[in-house]
């Protein structure tokens, strides 16, 4: 099965493709019409109908287009809103409790816990920052070749250097970037750093976001479908 949001002249919908050979059940848990949210289940069985595998994603309207979340499978949830828990980083839950935030703040895109921007969150951090480390104009990227959010001004902490290109969008080590050949090196390649501990002030923007304006460092987290093996039947790339 995939999932996908595309768009006719009518305007955006979720599509969903499965493969042929194979069972697939789809199943609507809890839907919140509000707030335009629903949590899909997806069963996978094999053609004797023996169960192989389910999934579940958070299907919605964030800011100014629909989006699908996946789920990661460690994490029971039976209803949107604890779907929205669950896209959390452990981080982010820690401070939320520590700070005594309302669960109807907790659900908010900015709280003093945190400011989010689609599957970014921004924590208020005191960090000291070398002036000389200071990257301008820097893209936030999860590494799955979709569009990136962009920082006023950010600094990195830590992690591994990588060759970043549109063919390479998860980077490449520096062995692995002295093995390609001279004519693909010089294929629009960026220098970046995976798993580095990231901070950003300013404004950060993205064509599918409200921009943000971080007032001091923050530290950046991702959500958590990165611990998600769902993430595979996902089209959509914000």
């Amino acid at each position: 099965m995939v999932l996908d949001i595309r768009r006719d002249k009518i305007g955006e919908f979720f599509e969903i493709r499965t493969a042929p050979g194979g069972l697939q059940e789809v199943v609507v848990l809890n839907v919140q019409p509000r707030e335009k949210h629903l949590l899909l289940l997806s069963r996978q069985f094999d053609e004797q109908g023996r169960f192989l595998a389910k999934q579940k994603f958070l299907c919605g309207h964030d800011e100014r287009h629909w989006f699908v979340a996946a789920i990661p499978e460690n994490e029971p949830v039976t209803t949107v809103a604890s779907a929205k828990i669950a896209l959390k980083p452990e981080e982010v839950r820690t401070r939320e409790g520590l700070l005594g935030i309302s669960r109807k703040a907790s659900f908010q895109r900015r709280n003093s816990a945190f400011i989010r921007q689609g599957e970014w969150f921004f924590v208020p951090t005191a960090v000291k920052a070398d002036p000389l480390l200071v990257l301008k104009d820097e893209p936030l990227s999860r590494g799955n070749g979709g569009k990136p959010h962009w920082a006023e001004e950010c600094y990195r902490s830590g992690g591994d250097t990588v060759y970043v290109s549109a063919r390479y969008p998860n980077g490449l080590t520096a062995p692995e970037y002295k093995k390609l050949p001279a004519s693909e090196r010089n294929r629009g390649f960026r220098i970046m750093k995976r798993d580095a501990t990231v901070y950003v002030r300013g404004k950060v923007s993205h064509p599918d976001h409200e921009t943000v304006t971080l007032i001091g460092w923050h530290r950046v987290l991702m959500n958590t479908e990165n611990r998600s093996s769902a993430m595979r039947f996902l089209a959509f790339l914000d």
